[in-house]
């Protein structure tokens, strides 16, 4: 029985969370609560969908790394907020999905979803130096990525801004199939969300809509325990947010974060749902970004043994482990995967760095509709 299965059963019958702001463990109650999770199957993998996953990852990890390294250079402008420690829940939820058939929504921490999607690492880059060979054509910048070739409808800047555009690619399918007669349309959507957007109004009402009209939607919160610098914990009543699918007859479900096999399981018990008319899912994800909120955050807030407890769960790690322990993979291998990303990325910039910036004569295109 997986959670989703059981998660109206669990939620207490006072309304209290399971699981309070006050916690023993010496990281805090998002890690108690990782501890004490409800036994899930993790997804199983043959060689060729290991590596895959694999290699979503270490993109992910090593591109941020060089944003890093190319914004302290003074190269990269703007607010740039970084993934690390995150890519359990990029890559588990959208290598499950069908690419450039189902459709995702992002955030402002956005660069490694545009790569889970297919988004090629010279454009994302190229749009976070704001040059015209970025998918956004140099537009959006860090924040704001976008590709129509790749089904991503965007990064959005403000937190939630992205749930009610994804509500509308959901409801697409569902319209084009009921009521169109389109057969083939059974495509699924992603929203990707933190848990600080889970305080606000538009979660809610996307959530009520999803329900009400049984939309193919993935609720995905990333729930890393901090929005910018507030404790999780410390800002709502219920920290345990995939209780709240409960209220709305949706499923629910909580998941190891930093565990891609996890969440490639549970999102493939979600999409399944979604694709057979059975409505949406809350999917609260409990993870970890290994950076500060941006790269202008010092990071003071955080405590040590906090970043040490999930430093040592990091999903990279935890993957190459099963893959060798498997035997479907040798660390040989994995380390020539690396090295090839590697090359990728540095390629990435050196394509960004001589490509041309936007033409001035061309300010005011892609505000409105040409065609």
């Amino acid at each position: 029985m997986t959670q989703a299965d059981t998660s109206r059963e669990l939620v207490p019958a006072s309304g209290a969370p399971a699981c309070s702001a006050e916690s023993t463990h010496v990281a805090g109650p998002h890690a108690e609560r990782l501890d004490n999770l409800y036994p899930s199957t993790p997804a199983t993998v043959n060689r060729e969908e290991g590596l895959m996953l694999y290699r979503d990852m270490v993109l992910g990890r090593r591109f941020e790394d060089k944003c890093a390294e190319m914004y302290y250079r003074g190269k990269m402008f703007g607010f740039v907020h970084l993934y690390n420690g995150q890519e359990a829940v990029s890559t588990g939820v959208i290598k499950a999905m069908k690419a450039q058939h189902d459709w995702f929504c992002s955030t402002y921490r956005d660069h490694v979803h545009a790569l889970s999607c297919g988004v090629p690492a010279r454009e994302v880059m190229s749009e976070l130096f704001g040059k015209e060979t970025g998918c956004s054509k140099g537009r959006g910048g860090s924040m704001h990525l976008f590709s129509k070739e790749h089904h991503l409808l965007g990064g959005y800047a403000f937190i939630g801004e992205g749930i009610p555009v994804a509500l509308g690619a959901a409801f697409t399918s569902r319209y084009k199939r009921d009521a169109l007669g389109d057969a083939s349309s059974d495509a699924v959507t992603a929203a990707f969300f933190g848990d600080g957007t889970c305080n606000i109004g538009q979660f809610y009402e996307c959530l009520n809509m999803a329900a009400l009209w049984k939309l193919p939607i993935l609720f995905v919160v990333e729930n890393n325990k901090w929005a910018i610098g507030m404790d999780h914990n410390r800002a709502t009543s219920d920290p345990e947010i995939w209780r709240k699918a409960a209220a709305f007859g949706m499923a629910g479900e909580e998941v190891d974060g930093m565990d891609v096999l996890a969440v490639r399981a549970a999102a493939q018990r979600a999409i399944e749902r979604a694709r057979a008319g059975e409505g949406p899912t809350l999917l609260e994800c409990l993870t970890y970004r290994y950076r500060g909120h941006s790269l202008a955050d010092p990071d003071e807030l955080r405590a040590q043994a906090e970043k040490d407890f999930w430093a040592q769960r990091d999903p990279i790690k935890r993957l190459a482990s099963h893959l060798t322990d498997q035997n479907l993979a040798t660390a040989e291998e994995l380390k020539a995967i690396e090295r090839e990303i590697d090359a990728e990325v540095a390629d990435s910039v050196d394509f960004a760095l001589a490509a041309p910036e936007p033409n001035p004569e061309e300010l005011t295109r892609y505000i409105w509709a040409e065609d």
